[in-house]
């Protein structure tokens, strides 16, 4: 007996290693077989990690394994992927692996299929990415002819994938997420039942139009099949979309040409909870508690034929009538609903489907809300008729049902309406086609935008539709402690509500106090409920949204530390791009006038602007405004006004102030000064005590003009003229914007003014055109504003100056004997030819005395020389 158990283990072992064993014998053999079929059917790149093959996981069938299935589409979808599966799993009985490719298909008897995603794809130009399967020469020969895989399949499973369908033409999409589905019968017999569970969640879109999204779906159906006329027929089924029910009854059959479908539903109770059902639970949350009257029902027909040029006929029909509902955690309940809405297609084209709302009204307390429409051609141009006509207190909403919006809602909304349009008009602005009657008013509400800081509060605003445009009768609100009010024309407000068109319009607003800073940083009063949407840390954006032209009358303006007074100007709004037109205002005692443009399209706000500046105060405008004081530093300390014109550009910081380090441009400038205020002019103070015959407090400052540029934090200043008394002074240089200084101030300094010394020589001389004399004395001005350093070269100059003076007397003073030597030449000459006229006597005597005076005059004139030699000698000693 012992002998048997061992002969019996040993053998049930062998056979166990031999299942393992024999596997890794046919894989080849399998991976050969699967790659031929593919390349035989697929016109496809089909790439797997690994393809395996067990005795053991499935036995007594075989069960073969693909890995990381991918499948790339060629053209013209190339490179694009068609499917994707993490693990495909067959059972097939053991036999069907040693069949030849040139055999009966291989009989594949179970699909499991793991994390796949499929693509469906048709692009503009009609083409389909699921056209992969090759086309067979000898395609009339029956399958059962070649080598490849039939399905007698008794069960298969697709867990936890994904399905997409794209059709460019019409502008669908279709996407089914979390998709669970399985089902079993039996495929090769004639006359079957199909049990199939399946559940997921589905988005769908027509035309830019969101129908479904994010909808939980699921279906259990027992499902006939008549294989031999390819008909299925709905058995015992029962469906839900979210929570509402749904039961199915008729068939689809499968045609040459398409599908033909006979399909009835509706839902099996009345109870006015089944509408709430429809509603994803996200947003409906839990409804089991809630309390509702009234009914709902739902019943449709589809029948008709799938074809590439037709649909079946379509008449859906959702009635309620007198139904309420109410939360049982909140206060409101929402009565009177009323809800009468059709969707039909009569005659099998798919362009003539239309919705008819006929009835969609409710109340809430008092306010009653009533509204119908028509939408016609829903895969095309779609073609919208409604009318709205009620009172909604926005408040409510949120106190009547379980829906969180990202912003609190208030105000009451009441509005009589009609609007006919077709989405088209409202894509391309064609506000011919765009009908719009009726009038709506908003009072005491809140918006908060992520493109604005603070909420704002909108007290009234009134609005008339016209054909093509809407009015904007008047327009009353405040942000912190801005107010402001406004009137004008609004070209596209549906495109504006209903796409992502941008709001358009001219508008003329008015303002009595309007704070920059309520739009820019966060306001410290503000509740954790005010709708605020933007950190302190974020600048202020324009808003994306905006395209129109805006002209503002504002009384005060206040910007960082400036307050501005009568602000007039036209501001043009356009992709995140201020055009600032002609806008002046009353500042520092004078006026501004400001041109150009403020953009925030990049993250980083630039700006490029003319300043004009008239009769501006100099102390108030240097002192305040931050750009003056860096452009020039040294003019806080002058009284009088300025005249300037500034072009700059560069980038604004987050509280929308300009970036010093950033800015360039050029500058006019023209200063009407008075006087100086030395305690804030350490520079003139240094002056002083270097240039002590100069008294800056009387420097004549009138009429200053002067030209500068600047870039990169360094403004570059063109010479200048400055006076005082008869001094002639020419400034230029550089500085930056850090207060470092670099400037050369050249004096033309007359000689009287450069001590006793010079003035000695000067009356020595006693020549007016001595007085004329002039040095240029140079200050070079370095440091930093607040501790310049001041070096001339002042007593070279002197120096020099009286070098040249004694050169001038040394000069002189030859001169002056040159002229004594011509007279007593000229006297010897003379009395040599008047000798012959007269006689002896007399000639002696006159000898005698013109000789001496010769000598004499030598004298005096060598004397003289060797005088002012000793004299200038005398002087350079003491020097």
């Amino acid at each position: 007996m012992k002998k048997v158990l061992k002969i019996t283990g040993i053998t049930i072992l062998i056979i166990f290693f031999l299942l393992i064993a024999i596997p890794f014998a046919f894989q080849g053999q399998i991976k050969d077989m699967v790659k031929s079929f593919i390349n035989d059917n697929l016109n496809a790149k089909v790439e797997f990690s690994d393809l395996s093959l067990s005795f053991i996981r499935s036995f007594p069938q075989a069960h073969v394994t693909v890995d990381d299935l991918v499948i790339t589409n060629y053209k013209p979808f190339e490179n694009e992927t068609f499917a994707t599966a993490k693990n495909i799993a067959f059972t097939m009985s053991v036999k069907e692996l040693f069949k030849s490719a040139d055999e009966d298909p291989i009989v594949v008897n179970s699909i499991a299929i793991d994390e796949a995603l499929l693509t469906l794809k048709t692009d503009a130009f009609g083409n389909n990415n699921y056209d992969i399967t090759k086309e067979k020469a000898n395609a009339s020969v029956s399958a059962d002819s070649s080598g490849g895989f039939a399905f007698d399949i008794e069960d298969y499973k697709i867990n936890n994938s994904a399905f997409t369908y794209i059709d460019e033409k019409s502008n669908t999409q279709i996407y089914i997420s979390e998709l669970n589905h399985s089902g079993n019968g039996t495929f090769s017999e004639e006359q079957s039942q199909l049990d199939t569970e399946t559940s997921a969640n589905i988005s769908m879109s027509i035309d830019s139009t969101q129908y479904l999204n994010e909808n939980a779906i699921k279906l259990d159906a027992l499902i006939g099949m008549n294989l031999k006329e390819q008909k299925y027929t709905f058995m015992e089924n029962k469906g839900y979309i979210n929570q509402l029910p749904l039961v199915f009854d008729g068939y689809v059959q499968q045609l040459e040409d398409g599908q033909d479908i006979d399909i009835t539903f509706e839902n099996p109770e009345s109870s006015f909870k089944d509408f709430l059902a429809v509603i994803p639970e996200a947003y409906s949350k839990n409804m089991s508690s809630v309390e509702t009257t009234g009914d709902f029902k739902v019943n449709g027909i589809i029948k008709g034929k799938v074809t590439e040029t037709t649909i079946p006929t379509l008449d859906i029909n959702i009635v309620s009538n007198n139904a309420s509902f109410k939360y049982p955690d909140l206060p409101k309940r929402v009565n009177n609903i009323s809800i009468n809405t059709s969707i039909k297609n009569t005659s099998g084209n798919v362009d003539d489907t239309f919705v008819d709302i006929k009835t969609l009204n409710f109340t809430i307390d008092d306010d009653v809300f009533k509204s119908n429409a028509v939408i016609r051609n829903l895969t095309k141009n779609m073609l919208v008729n409604a009318n709205i006509d009620g009172t909604l207190n926005l408040a409510n909403i949120t106190k009547a049902y379980p829906i969180d919006f990202d912003k609190q809602l208030s105000g009451i909304l009441k509005g009589k309406l009609n609007t006919s349009f077709d989405m088209n008009a409202i894509e391309t602005n064609a506000y011919e086609r765009i009908k719009n009657n009726g009038s709506v008013s908003l009072t005491d509400f809140v918006f908060s935008s992520e493109d604005i800081v603070n909420p704002i509060q909108i007290n009234t605003a009134n609005m008339t539709f016209n054909p093509g445009n809407v009015s904007l009768n008047s327009f009353d609100a405040k942000t912190g402690t801005s107010d402001f009010k406004a009137t004008g024309t609004i070209k596209n407000l549906l495109g504006f509500l209903l796409s992502d068109k941008k709001l358009q319009g001219n508008f003329n607003v008015n303002s009595n106090n309007f704070v920059l800073s309520d739009f820019m940083v966060e306001d410290e009063t503000a509740t954790k409920d005010s709708n605020k949407t933007t950190s302190e840390s974020e600048s202020l954006k324009i808003p994306d949204f905006l395209d129109c032209t805006i002209n503002a009358n504002a009384k005060t303006v206040v910007y960082d530390n400036l307050t501005l007074k009568d602000v007039n100007g036209t501001l043009a709004i356009k992709d995140q791009e201020a055009n600032l037109q002609n806008l002046t205002s009353n500042l520092f005692d004078g006026v501004l006038a400001l041109t150009g443009t403020v953009s925030t399209k990049t993250d980083v706000p630039v700006f490029n602007l003319n300043l004009g500046a008239e009769d501006f105060d100099l102390s108030k405008s240097f002192k305040d405004l931050e750009l003056l004081q860096n452009l020039a530093p040294i003019a806080k300390a002058l009284q009088g006004k300025l005249n300037t014109v500034i072009k700059l550009q560069g980038t604004l910081d987050e509280e929308f102030s300009p970036n010093l380090s950033t800015i360039s441009g050029d500058a006019f400038a023209e200063l009407l000064t008075t006087s100086i205020n030395k305690n804030e002019a350490s520079v003139l103070n240094k002056l002083n005590g270097a240039l002590n015959f100069i008294d800056f407090d009387k420097i004549d400052l009138k009429d200053i003009k002067t030209r500068l540029d600047f870039s990169n934090g360094l403004v570059n200043v063109k010479p200048f003229n400055l006076k005082y008394k008869d001094i002639g002074i020419v400034v230029s240089g550089a500085h930056g914007f850090d207060k470092t200084l670099n400037y050369n101030a050249v004096f033309e300094v007359p000689a009287k003014y450069l001590g006793s010394e010079v003035n000695r020589l000067i009356g020595k001389i006693n020549d007016p055109e001595v007085n004329k004399i002039t040095i240029p004395v140079t200050a070079n001005i370095t440091g930093t504003y607040s501790s310049p350093k001041v070096q001339t070269d002042l007593t070279s100059g002197v120096s020099n100056l009286t070098k040249q003076l004694i050169e001038i007397e040394k000069q002189k003073l030859l001169d002056k004997g040159k002229d004594k030597v011509s007279d007593i030449l000229g006297g010897i000459l003379g009395g040599t030819k008047n000798e012959t006229t007269k006689d002896s006597t007399s000639v002696k005597t006159d000898t005698t005395k013109t000789s001496d005076p010769l000598k004499e005059g030598v004298k005096d004139l060598l004397g003289g020389l060797l005088k002012n030699r000793k004299k200038k000698q005398d002087s350079t000693k003491n020097q």
